[in-house]
């Protein structure tokens, strides 16, 4: 059995790794904000608002993965954000995963196959409009992935998925009925929006010893968004 800690589990991409990640019989220490989930065997939730001066007491002596999932989806033209804004965001994606991995990494140390998975977007590396409070924070998760990857090899492994729209609570204004999410899925070359499954797939991939040489890497999941030009 391994240990693994999952922030922002009560919903959407971390609820379905935590739910796989468990039914797997691993032991996961989930964290949610506001929607709390009814413990299990396999699974303990524990409140957490990553935006604050947080502590993590209840981790194990060793932790076999840290999954870093809380996010936001801002769009707007550049001109109507406020410089608040970017703060706000580069504070809830990248500062909260830099604090959880710094207090989770004596716990990773314990561990001989150690794994951390972050989350990017297609808009970190190519231009799309009304993405710039995106790609900031998403491109600093990029750059974090790989400098991590170098400085914790060879016992711990750093990667991170970029995903494109994926149908999740998250994504609920862009996705709110027919027109837009066939719209969306006609986007994609594969047409048709990622599911949370999809996702929770990929990263329990890269947790696991079957990607024990992947490391430093940007893992796209993307439904072909951004490879293919169609």
């Amino acid at each position: 059995m391994k240990n693994y800690l999952v922030i922002g589990a009560s919903s959407g991409i971390g609820n379905a790794i935590t739910e796989q990640l468990g039914s797997e019989g691993n032991r996961v220490y989930a964290t949610y904000n506001k929607n709390k989930l009814p413990n299990s065997s396999q699974v303990t939730y524990h409140h957490l608002d990553v935006t604050t001066d947080f502590v993590l007491h209840f981790l194990p002596e060793r932790l076999d993965g840290i999954v870093y999932c809380p996010g936001s989806i801002n769009l707007k033209p550049f001109t109507r954000f406020k410089g608040d804004a970017f703060l706000d965001d580069f504070k809830l994606q990248v500062l909260g995963a830099i604090k959880t991995i710094q207090l989770g990494l004596p716990a990773l140390r314990a561990s001989n196959h150690a794994s951390i998975v972050l989350f990017s977007s297609v808009a970190a590396q190519y231009g799309y409009n009304f993405h710039s409070q995106v790609s900031v924070s998403k491109g600093a998760i990029e750059g974090l992935t790989k400098s991590l990857a170098s400085e914790f090899a060879p016992n711990i492994r750093v990667n991170a998925i970029a995903l494109s729209l994926t149908d999740t609570p998250l994504a609920a204004k862009l996705l709110s009925n027919e027109q837009k999410r066939e719209a969306n899925a006609q986007r994609h070359p594969l047409k048709r929006i990622g599911t949370a499954a999809d996702i929770a797939h990929s990263t329990l991939f890269l947790l696991s010893e079957k990607s024990s040489w992947i490391t430093g890497q940007i893992l796209s999941v993307d439904g072909g968004m951004s490879s293919i030009n169609m």
